[in-house]
């Protein structure tokens, strides 16, 4: 076995091909593209066809349980394939089929069909390309490499969202659905530039040395950390209050806009990606510096805030300009959540597994918001909605701050 300082050298000298890097980043920002136009967008688009709040809820639900119950098992096989870009071909295949069907035959079963579709495949991307970035620059690289990976990724959310909007307003809602089907072709293209060669399978699988690890920490020794449970708890409540206000917004901004709501909404998911763009490689960068949880208090206390201040006002430009918490928000959570991760599976070749694991409860949490904020709108109005999940976030900063300790520089645990 390598010692300590030998392996601390050996992950600093870390050297993939250019060509990689270069892979990387632009592999985040088309993985963007093509999943912004079945995000926030696909809530206007069936407003537009007369469904209802609590219709457009279960639709958005249907991917979301889609999306729970294949988290675990896509981190599970990103930890233990090798062939890990070949899974992320699949989720964008999937994803223009199923853009492609929402396009085509907008009615509840086939919606329902392509949201299961979409929600089933995408969620194998963000453990594979975590894995892929891991393996790629090593451990000591990673915080500013998640960072580089968050800001291209917003940045293809910013191009997607200024394009998509267009398209919605000049040509038609629809128009949207067949530009995601389009720009799959060049996505894929972009995955052949990163080098399976240039990939370290165990480090890309929470290694802590180059060595191989025989036998995975069991799941049940992962979770009797109090820490990772913690940390889960949080992430279900942070991501309750978050998922729903978005499309919350855009069925408000649908009401009595017409066609330029897909305006607003795309003025909305710009002003956010512009400020995770800004600041996701700060994040990254001050991850290594002041830990994870000064950042993560940041992430969390904006989110309460930004639930109250929806209520207070319904001018177009000021809901647009509120965005800008939402982009505080998801800016560092989306890096540092990441971290945390990490920190917590050092040593355990479970990484990518819990990433799953978590992204899967997250679902769960992301899922019923769509619902029961629906629900609540629809019969209690839009602020009774704002305030409940405002509510649902401060408790979450709550718990955050009272019991959540900080998890950079732990000491891997050994593996069962």
């Amino acid at each position: 076995m390598k010692s300590t300082s030998e392996l601390d050298a050996s992950v600093e000298s870390r050297t993939p091909a250019p060509q990689t890097l270069r892979g990387l980043d632009w592999l985040n920002f088309f993985l963007a593209d093509v999943q912004t136009g079945v995000g926030p967008f696909l809530a206007i688009y069936l407003a537009g066809y007369h469904w209802n709040e609590e219709r457009v809820g279960l639709a958005l639900t249907v991917g979301g349980i889609a999306g729970i119950l294949t988290q675990t098992p896509a981190g599970a096989l990103v930890d233990r394939l090798r062939s890990k870009r070949a899974l992320i071909a699949v989720g964008i295949v999937a994803l223009a089929m199923g853009a492609s069907l929402i396009a085509f035959v907008p009615h509840f079963w086939p919606i329902m069909t392509a949201q299961a579709l979409i929600g089933g495949t995408s969620s194998l991307f963000a453990p594979a390309i975590c894995a892929i970035s891991l393996g790629v620059v090593g451990r000591a690289a990673f915080d500013t490499r998640q960072g580089r990976n968050q800001t291209f990724n917003s940045a293809g959310n910013v191009a997607a969202a200024v394009l998509m909007g267009l398209l919605g307003y000049l040509v038609s809602n629809r128009s949207i659905f067949f530009f995601v089907v389009a720009l799959a072709i060049p996505t894929l293209c972009i995955l052949l530039l990163v080098k399976p060669s240039d990939i370290d399978y165990e480090i890309a699988r929470g290694a802590t040395d180059g060595d191989k690890i025989d036998q995975a920490k069991s799941v049940r020794a992962l979770f009797e950390d109090r820490r990772l449970i913690l940390f889960l708890i949080c992430a279900v409540m942070f991501h309750f209050a978050n998922a729903a206000m978005l499309p919350l917004l855009g069925e408000m901004l649908a009401k009595g806009h017409g066609r330029s709501s897909m305006m607003f909404m795309s003025a909305c998911v710009v002003t956010t990606q512009l400020v995770v763009t800004l600041i996701s490689s700060w994040s990254g960068r001050k991850a290594g510096s002041w830990g994870r949880k000064p950042l993560l208090l940041i992430a969390f206390g904006v989110l309460p805030v930004r639930g109250v201040l929806y209520t207070l006002t319904h001018n177009t430009n000021a809901l647009v300009a509120i965005q800008v918490l939402d982009g505080v928000a998801a800016g560092i959570f989306g890096v540092v959540s990441v971290l945390v991760i990490a920190d917590l599976t050092k040593g355990s070749g479970r990484f990518n597994f819990t990433l799953g694991a978590i992204g899967m409860a997250v679902g769960i949490g992301a899922s019923l918001s769509q619902v029961i904020a629906g629900s609540i709108v629809h019969h209690f109005g839009s602020n009774s909605g704002f305030l409940f999940l405002a509510t649902i976030a401060a408790a979450a900063f709550a718990i955050l701050y009272f019991f959540m300790p900080e998890t950079r520089d732990i000491a891997p645990t050994p593996t069962r």
